[in-house]
């Protein structure tokens, strides 16, 4: 497709706990993010998604907790800001379970992860979703959790993505070249379920990994999950031109934006791939009603629940500086820290009072208030004008949010022809890159596939 014909790509961001982007939205009496640790609540969830044809659920995640602002928890705890947070990955089979297209992106931090039980995780979860499922790779950016981890401190930043460079390499040995296409043969008649010679064993020495065995599960349908990538810092983006295959990045402006997305597009024709290769997704929240003073109106009552200072709290641990310790109009000293590099370039030089009016809704992702042609037309632009290729729509409230996107917004967007009207057959890989179920040949992981030809 053009550019000003694509068609929307459309996660929803959430996450296993409470509090997620928008702080504070928990007290309203509508929403029900206090039941995530119930099943029903993320079943029904998954079920309303897939009535709105949503690609995915895209699924965040941290390890640590919030400790940097006022140096404690308190205010951690109280608006529960990401805290309590359970695990994302166990939530999977019974959203598959209720589903038959919807796509899962499951956050997972690699830098405390060993590599060779991971890859079985994940290779459970795509047979189990019939290939449905991401998995968003993260490297961590909380001291909190280091030292929860038995670490000193963080390890620093562009390292971490060395060591997320070989994690990858030996995954990929893993997925692609331990199990040849023919392995199972499930041949009840010659008692033979798996021919040993078509399964080989992995053999990695290298500077943080030392691996020798054979995978343990048989090859699922896209043996390589779809992988997400949310780094744009240098070597945040020189990791994502050589791995990812969906990126999540967001600025202020759709110029901006666009010369974010041209930068990763051309990284990743500089490693060798294609720049239809990348999908760019963008987060955002949407405040939708049938008309635009109705919009409006939710929009007013939604800031009397939200916590502009949770937002802030949040924002302390994204950069690694506690804020609370700066006047309302200081301008913030940034210094060096092994925290989310990007986020601490971009708001250098800003003051306290300008973030807390930034967090007004509780947390700094754009807002759409409008009615449904409003909103259409602001996604639009920035899909058209930035050249992204669709959004993670954060919950202000759960799950009413998303139920007003797809009973609003999503008829506008396919009366435009901007949105599908049904699901495409296959993987999540296929669905949303109208390819086979595997990585194509252009990516590095394919140069571990027992099929492929020879190079010198």
């Amino acid at each position: 497709m053009s550019a000003i014909a694509k068609e929307v790509l459309l996660n929803a961001f959430n996450m296993n706990c409470v509090g997620h982007i928008h702080h504070g939205m928990w007290t309203h009496p509508q929403d029900r993010s206090t039941e995530f640790n119930q099943l029903g609540y993320w079943t029904e969830l998954a079920q309303l998604l897939e009535r709105g044809l949503f690609d995915g659920l895209f699924i965040a995640d941290i390890l640590g907790v919030y400790d940097v602002y006022q140096q404690n928890i308190a205010l951690t705890a109280r608006e529960s800001i990401q805290l309590p947070v359970n695990d994302p990955l166990l939530l999977v089979s019974a959203m598959a379970a209720v589903t038959h297209h919807l796509g899962f992106g499951i956050t997972a931090n690699l830098s405390y992860e060993a590599p060779y039980p991971f890859a079985r995780r994940l290779s459970t979860l795509d047979h189990l979703t019939q290939g449905r499922i991401g998995w968003n790779i993260v490297t961590g950016y909380l001291d909190s959790a280091a030292r929860a981890m038995g670490l000193n401190e963080q390890v620093h930043h562009d390292r971490r993505y060395d060591q997320a460079d070989e994690f990858l390499d030996v995954a990929y040995q893993l997925w692609e070249g331990s199990w040849e296409d023919g392995a199972v043969l499930a041949d009840r008649q010659r008692r033979i379920y798996a021919d040993a010679q078509k399964i080989h064993k992995v053999i990695h020495r290298g500077e943080f990994y030392q691996v020798e065995g054979y995978h343990l599960s048989s090859p699922s349908p896209q043996r390589t999950p779809l992988l997400f990538q949310a780094g744009s810092s240098s070597r945040g983006i020189q990791f994502a031109a050589r791995h990812a295959e969906c990126t999540f990045v967001n600025h202020a402006t759709p110029a901006v934006m666009k010369a974010q997305v041209d930068k990763l597009r051309y990284a990743a024709v500089a490693a060798g791939r294609q720049r239809q290769d990348l999908k760019v997704f963008m987060g955002v929240g949407v405040i939708v009603a049938p008309t635009a003073a109705e919009a409006q109106d939710k929009y007013r009552e939604y800031l009397r629940y939200a916590s502009p200072e949770a937002g802030l709290a949040h924002f302390s641990s994204s950069t690694g500086i506690d804020l609370s310790r700066f006047g309302l109009d200081d301008p913030i000293q940034t210094g060096p820290t092994q925290a989310i590099q990007s986020v601490t370039q971009t708001y250098r030089g800003w003051t306290r009072r300008q973030l807390l009016e930034q967090h007004a809704m509780g947390g700094r992702y754009p807002l759409v208030v409008g009615d449904p042609q409003q909103v259409a037309d602001a996604l639009l632009q920035w899909i058209d004008l930035a050249d992204i290729d669709g959004f993670n729509l954060t919950r202000i409230v759960n799950p009413g949010s998303y139920r007003d996107f797809i009973d609003l917004v999503v008829p506008e967007l396919q009366a435009r022809g901007r949105y599908k009207t049904a699901y495409r057959a296959g993987s999540l890989r296929q669905k949303l890159f109208q390819q086979q179920d595997r990585l194509p040949p252009s990516h590095p992981a394919a140069r571990w596939r027992l099929d492929a030809p020879l190079t010198v």
